[in-house]
């Protein structure tokens, strides 16, 4: 009886990361204020309105986060992981370090592994300072010489971590070298520096599209992306995964939105947009009228020397944003729960709070407080209504 002829082995189908439910359930549920993380994804989301082929940011699901991007001239996917290791800031990144193993896998073999899925897999490991001299040519732009295969840097690179790692493989049978070929070390510093650089790259996209904005503008839509990523990272993949990943889609009507909003307070008179916002939230003409006059004496007043001399009046204003910010985050959140009426009224008593707890003596500033809440409201920094996100 002839022997059966050997088979060919079934062929594997790896499924897309987007539907790959993560070994860990996603992000943590309560972190403090906007991480460094957080200000990361900002820059991935900015990219996707800078760059078409950016067509997702995954935020904490298999990785720190993960964009996925479309090859040129190809239906292929890649899906670019990204490490961002910011809680050990005076770290120095060496060979070593990179294959340290915490628990049970190292940083190298954990970011190896992530090639388990049907995009092509990149690497992304983001550090607060620069790694040491033998992993330098991983930092060097793909495609230019010092990064080939064959040069010096990159040869001596991978024999040590060949060395150290022989037999690694990841999922789908790429190795060391794999990694080193599709693996960019990104230096991003500080957090200030994070944040500047997002800065300078949003005031380039509005310059573009031919709008004009205040600094506070812009950094009002910054937080406006840092709560996008912040939430998205904060989700559990079981039962939002749709929350975790965010699609280019989503960011470029976020940001069609906020180019009409500017036009149209270019357009409009002062204190128009103020009134839209308030009557969209269900508050009464007489509250919107004399939120109208306070808005109007607090344009006044910040221009006469008396207040823009004032140390405490600038110090009052950076309060007024960041308590209407932390209020708004909230909301829009889900962590408070308010009518439009509801939130204008928490509002108006927060400015009464923090005119109470100024020392004993001073002049009453409760006025004021409220105008500038309401000035910060007509500069389309905030909105009294339901959170649109």
């Amino acid at each position: 009886m002839p022997e059966p002829a050997d088979q060919p082995a079934p062929e594997v189908v790896w499924p897309s990361v987007d539907v790959s439910q993560p070994s860990e359930q996603g992000g943590p549920i309560a972190r403090a204020g906007f991480s460094y993380q957080d200000e990361i994804v900002v820059g991935f989301l900015i990219e996707m309105l800078e760059d078409s082929s950016v067509l997702k940011v995954h935020c904490d699901t298999h990785e720190d986060a993960i964009v996925i991007r479309q090859m040129a001239n190809a239906e292929t996917l890649i899906a670019e992981y990204a490490q961002v290791k910011a809680e050990e800031p005076d770290q120095l990144w060496t060979v070593a370090a990179l294959s340290e193993k915490k628990k049970t896998l190292s940083l190298f073999e954990a970011s190896l592994g992530r090639d388990k899925h049907a995009e092509l897999a990149r690497f992304r490991i983001v550090t607060l300072r620069q790694p040491s001299k033998a992993l330098k040519p991983s930092t060097y732009p793909f495609g230019t010489d010092a990064r080939a295969a064959d040069a010096k840097e990159m040869v001596n690179l991978q024999t040590d971590l060949e060395a150290r790692f022989p037999d690694a493989k990841s999922p789908k049978g790429n190795d060391c070298e794999y990694w080193l070929t599709h693996c960019h070390w990104d230096v991003r510093y500080d957090h200030k520096d994070v944040v500047n650089d997002n800065r300078r790259r949003l005031m380039t996209l509005v310059m573009r599209a031919g709008c004009t904005l205040m600094l506070d503008q812009l950094d009002a839509l910054l937080e406006e992306l840092r709560l996008i990523a912040k939430t998205a990272g904060d989700a559990k993949w079981v039962p939002d995964k749709s929350k975790k990943i965010i699609t280019r889609a989503r960011i470029a009507n976020w940001w069609a939105r906020k180019l009409e909003d500017l036009a149209e307070g270019a357009k409009r008179a002062a204190g128009g947009k103020l009134a839209e916002k308030l009557a969209a939230a269900s508050l009464p003409e007489e509250i919107i009228g004399l939120a109208l006059e306070m808005r109007l004496d607090y344009a006044a007043s910040i221009r006469t020397p008396k207040y823009q001399e004032s140390v405490e009046v600038a110090q009052l204003q950076q309060r007024v944003k960041s308590d209407a910010l932390s209020l708004r985050t909230r909301l829009v959140s889900g962590a408070l729960r308010a009518t439009g009426p509801e939130f204008h009224t928490l509002c108006v008593e927060q400015m009464d709070t923090i005119n109470a707890a100024r020392p004993a003596g001073l002049e009453d500033q409760s006025a004021f407080l409220k105008g500038c809440l309401y000035d910060i409201a007509d500069r389309c920094l905030m909105r009294f209504g339901p959170p649109v996100v």
